[in-house]
């Protein structure tokens, strides 16, 4: 059960990023979820006319609803945060068949560089851990999953699991085409087309989406402004910033945030037109032009 201020919490979110959509996709989405839609409204604040109609919404249909805009209720996190995380980065549970791994062990390193940590299962469970209990932690953590869809993915004991288990969580998945075609309830996610790249290519296509889409935009967001704190050399510098620049979501907490970069880290204050971009995208981001 949601508390008052957890409620006020998530209303307000839910609106601030259904209230992005045109007004008949608003009210389609309301109507999907059982809630009220009008035609009588005053002004063209779709914000505060999404905060109207959802203020009445249960629980459940609320956390259902924020899941479908890409917000997560704080509290279906795991009390501790698993180790295997890069802190700050977008986590991304990449599920793939075992005979795959060495393809997967280097998608892993791309995507890294992209601030996003991924969990690969051989890599990333220490032999020591029961590892069934440290996939399900990861399951349960991760921002969106991305499957590797070879043949015979669906004859696995486990990527199946990990897929169902991640949509009952409402999350974001990313399915990549290796001769096998998304299936069920797969086949309602993106895809993208596997052959014949390398992993420096599917990362770079899979940030693209992850960037765009509307329940992941948040976060991938606020892992580019992550890479650009932690610079630690001038050519990092620039090569954030450069990433950066494919953020399609903003708010005045990231404003903050990168700008106390530009003064806290020399690397990236230091780094040639760095600064001067910085300011560039802020009032890009802010002003939509």
């Amino acid at each position: 059960m949601l508390t008052p201020s957890e409620r006020v919490k998530a209303i307000t979110e839910i609106a601030r990023r259904l209230g992005q959509d045109d007004w008949s996709l608003i009210d389609l989405t309301l109507r999907q979820f059982k809630l009220s839609a009008t035609d009588v409204w005053q002004g063209n604040d779709r914000v505060a006319y999404v905060m109207n109609m959802i203020e009445a919404a249960t629980d459940a249909i609320l956390l259902s609803l924020g899941q479908h805009v890409g917000y997560e209720h704080q509290s279906d996190r795991p009390q501790v945060e698993p180790d295997f995380w890069r802190p700050g980065y977008f986590r991304l549970f990449v599920t793939h068949l075992a005979a795959e791994r060495a393809f997967a062990t280097q998608l892993q390193a791309e995507l890294f560089s992209l601030g996003i940590s991924s969990f690969v299962a051989h890599n990333d469970i220490e032999p020591t851990r029961e590892w069934q209990d440290e996939i399900e932690a990861a399951l349960a953590s991760c921002d969106s999953l991305l499957a590797l869809l070879h043949p015979s993915f669906h004859a696995s004991n486990w990527t199946d699991q990990e897929v169902g288990y991640v949509m009952g969580r409402g999350l974001l998945i990313v399915a990549v085409k290796y001769g096998q075609d998304p299936y069920g309830f797969i086949g309602r996610f993106q895809a993208l087309q596997g052959q014949g790249k390398d992993a420096k290519t599917l990362a770079r296509e899979v940030l693209d989406i992850l960037c765009s889409h509307r329940q992941t935009r948040k976060r991938m967001a606020e892992s580019l402004v992550t890479l650009l704190e932690r610079s630690d050399t001038y050519a990092g510098a620039k090569a954030s910033m450069d990433l950066l620049d494919q953020a399609q979501y903003w708010d005045a907490a990231l404003t903050s945030r990168l700008r106390s970069a530009v003064l806290s880290n020399g690397q990236v204050h230091d780094a040639w037109g760095v600064p001067q971009r910085v300011e560039q995208f802020i009032k890009r981001m802010e002003t939509g032009t």
